[in-house]
């Protein structure tokens, strides 16, 4: 590697009782990896007895939500009528396509309980072609994520192909995610396996080609490239990539669009809830901004539920 690693570090927010959530993407020196444009790792957190964390019900356009846990549990719902519980090991996606409306709530069976929510969530922005497609929920259990053994790590294909394995999630252009608890002393050689890639430290410092990447920090592989990975602790890492974004996207609050009249519409539908209504659920968090402001390709920030 000639380059010094651009290495990404998160915003990092506090929702109250210590339930940290740590934004990667976008940044000011990303804005995107592969079709991924949002990227939050949230926790780990101990949910309580009487906490309160739930994502009220919320739209979203132009994207496909990627739900995974590491530990815990949410209950996941839409306007299209799904109700699905999400574990930890399980690959969730919800295409939002032309539009769709979810919320995320701790499970009814667990509101006495006390357990830890860790997890991910990322947004795959759709192609073009593909950016007004009907809504839809995809739940892929556990125990039909591909895994196994390279180079002595259990890697854990989540979506898209690798070491000669393909996951069952279906999407609408080359993505790649991969899960790897890397052991102590691990040295592990990712081969190129999507134009883009990134790397992300999940809960410990990793080496790659030799330069450190701290916990909670995001890598940047050089493009078409590989890397190699070497640990002193056991450390958690997570990759994602893919095929570059067929142009640039406007994204604002919970929309992602190659078109800014088309945010502009969604924000007028979703203040009109024309957006479509979570079955038993009656919260309704207005638009945000006054007026409401679409965000140039360039910009870096956004306020996504």
């Amino acid at each position: 590697m000639t380059e010094p690693l651009l290495l990404l570090r998160p915003h990092e927010k506090d929702l109250g009782g210590g339930f940290k959530v740590r934004r990667l993407l976008p940044a000011a020196k990303r804005r995107s990896v592969g079709p991924f444009v949002f990227f939050d790792h949230f926790g780990p957190a101990t949910e309580e007895p009487g906490s309160e964390h739930d994502v009220r019900p919320h739209p979203h356009i132009g994207l496909a939500t990627v739900t995974y846990l590491f530990e815990g549990a949410m209950t996941h719902r839409d306007s299209l009528g799904v109700v699905q519980e999400i574990r930890p090991g399980a690959i969730n996606w919800m295409t939002a396509g032309r539009g769709i409306v979810h919320s995320e709530r701790k499970p009814e069976h667990l509101l006495d309980a006390s357990y830890v929510n860790h997890g991910l969530q990322l947004w795959a922005a759709l192609p073009q072609a593909h950016e007004e497609v009907e809504p839809s929920f995809s739940h892929t259990a556990a125990e039909q994520i591909p895994a196994l053994e390279v180079q002595g790590v259990a890697v854990r294909v989540l979506v898209g192909e690798a070491f000669g394995v393909r996951s069952p999630v279906k999407t609408f252009s080359k993505t790649l995610y991969l899960d790897l608890p890397l052991p102590a002393g691990a040295r592990f050689e990712l081969p190129a396996l999507a134009q883009e890639m990134a790397v992300y430290a999940v809960d410990g410092e990793i080496q790659l080609d030799g330069e450190p990447v701290a916990q909670h920090t995001m890598a940047m592989l050089p493009e078409g490239e590989g890397g190699i990975f070497e640990t002193r602790d056991a450390v958690r890492i997570v990759v994602i990539g893919g095929e570059p974004l067929d142009g640039p996207r406007f994204i604002t609050w919970n929309f992602v669009s190659s078109r800014r009249e088309r945010v502009l519409e969604a924000g007028a539908d979703w203040s009109a809830q024309r957006m479509g209504h979570v079955p038993g659920e009656t919260e309704f968090i207005p638009l945000p901004g006054h007026p409401f402001q679409v965000q140039t390709p360039a910009d870096t920030g956004t306020t996504p539920v």
